[in-house]
This record gives C-alpha cells, sequence and structure tokens, in this order.
C-alpha cells in the first residue's frame, strides 16, 4: 500500500511503499488480547506479603487452660481467628511474569500496525530530531497533526535529544521500531512513524526479517 509521507510542518511531501504484509493485514483482536494482557503481567509486582501464624509476632503459650472455662480452644494467641493473628492462605510474593510464543508476538504487533493503518490514525512523518532538546519545541511539532492526544512516535534509533524533549509531555510515548510495545500502540489514538522507522519496519516484521534471537 502506498502512504503520504509529511513534512514536519504537516504538509504532503511523497509517498512510501508500506509493505501489505505489515501493514495490511487482517486484524487478529485475540492475540491483540493476549500481548497487552502478556505486558500488564510482566509489569506487574507481586510484592503482596502477609504473615502466617508462625511469622506474627507473639507468644507460643496457651492463653488459658483447655478445659472448664466454658470458652473455646485456643492454642496460642496467634491464632486467625483472633485480632493481631496470622492470616490464613495470604498472599505471598510471587512473579507473575510469563513468555508468549515469539510468532504470536509478532503477529499481534502487525495486527496493531494494520489496524492503526486502517483507522487512519497511523501517520508517516520525514525523519526529524530536536536540536534544542526543549519541549516547546516538539509540542510546537507535535501541533502540526493535530491537537494534544495519546500519541506514540516509533523513531528509526535511539534518539536521546528528542526523548529529552518528550519528557515532559504526559500523554505522549517512544518506541523503537524493534521495541515496540503492544499496550502503548494499541491504545495511542495517534501513531506517528519516522520515514525510516517505516522502511525498517517493512523489513524487520517482514516473513524474511523473522529470525531466531531477533528482538521483538
Amino acid at each position: 500500500m502506498n502512504r503520504t509521507v509529511y513534512s514536519k510542518d504537516g504538509k504532503e511531501l511523497r509517498t512510501i511503499e508500506l509493505s501489505d504484509a505489515v501493514f495490511g493485514l487482517p486484524v487478529n483482536e485475540d492475540v491483540i488480547w493476549y500481548a497487552i494482557n502478556n505486558e500488564l503481567a510482566n509489569k506487574r509486582l507481586g510484592t503482596a506479603c502477609t504473615k502466617d501464624r508462625g511469622e506474627v509476632h507473639g507468644s507460643n503459650a496457651k492463653p488459658y487452660k483447655q478445659k472448664g472455662t466454658g470458652r473455646a480452644r485456643r492454642g496460642d494467641k496467634k491464632s486467625p481467628l483472633l485480632v493481631g493473628g496470622g492470616t490464613v492462605f495470604g498472599p505471598k510474593p510471587r512473579d507473575y511474569s510469563y513468555r508468549i510464543p515469539k510468532k504470536a508476538k509478532r503477529l499481534a504487533m502487525k495486527s496493531i500496525l494494520s489496524l492503526k493503518a486502517q483507522n487512519n490514525s497511523l501517520k508517516i512523518v520525514e525523519d526529524f530530531s530536536i536540536e534544542s532538546g526543549k519541549t516547546r519545541d516538539l509540542a510546537a511539532l507535535l501541533g502540526n497533526f493535530g491537537p494534544g492526544e495519546r500519541t506514540v512516535v516509533i523513531l528509526k534509533d535511539d534518539d536521546p535529544r528528542v526523548k529529552r524533549a518528550g519528557a515532559n509531555i504526559p500523554w505522549l510515548s517512544f518506541l523503537s521500531y524493534k521495541r515496540l510495545r503492544a499496550h502503548d500502540l494499541f491504545y495511542g489514538r495517534r501513531v506517528l512513524v519516522l520515514e525510516t522507522a517505516a522502511k525498517n519496519l517493512n523489513e524487520f516484521y517482514s516473513p524474511e526479517g523473522c529470525k531466531a534471537g531477533e528482538a521483538v
């Protein structure tokens, strides 16, 4: 498919050929759901921790004798039935992360890119950098493509000046063409892809670009 390349001022410059195998696939909603949930699970911190009756502070002595008081039997003051006692089957620190197949993850990224292309929320922009590293310069550039809304910029490489300029913009996030995140990409209302990054995506997510050990 052919897509228009826009200048930094938001004007049409030329067209670019995008691979149908990357930007023109049928949208697979199931694999997108799996990829997003996988990312959220991997970010989850399983730090919740409770103490059972063997870990809470307290005496191991029997609070009163077993028989003759008319009260319920008590082994010690750390019983889960008493205030200040241990917790039964409470949460412990754990790792929630897991991995999904590489092919499924790649398919999810291509499905999201195809979805954004079909919805016309994906625009190809000529390569740019913010030499000053200032937020106002980047905000002025983004303003040429519409009002401030949740925006994802796919970079051709790690540009520290652009990232520095966008650090103070809460609705903006940056992704590398070879390190996409399904959650950010799917929920971005506007996706700006640098021209070189678009060419790299054509190659990286093509069937020939799927090599063992390659990052997704």
